[in-house]
């Protein structure tokens, strides 16, 4: 099977078959799971000092910041999908 690359934007890409969730970063859940993976080093921030738009959670628990609209990186994750197909 091929390994598809989702870009995360600034020219970051992680394996789309290894993404659990894309989701917004704005609730206070998502502040807490932030947070927490950062307390146990496994938040990887790919924001370039820029506002975090996205989280994304991977297989391994780890926790992506991304400066793209979870809308266009969830839209690009169902594009890459689709052209698996």
């Amino acid at each position: 099977m091929e390994q598809l690359l989702l870009n995360l934007g600034f020219g970051n890409t992680v394996v789309a078959q290894k993404v659990v969730a894309i989701l917004t970063p704005n609730s206070s859940p998502m502040k807490r799971v932030k947070d927490e993976a950062r307390e146990e080093k496994r938040l990887v921030d790919v924001t370039h000092g820029r506002k975090t738009r996205a989280v994304i959670i991977t297989e391994s628990n780890h926790v992506i910041l991304s400066a793209i609209q979870a809308e266009t990186v969830s839209n690009r994750f169902e594009s890459l999908l689709e052209g698996e197909e």
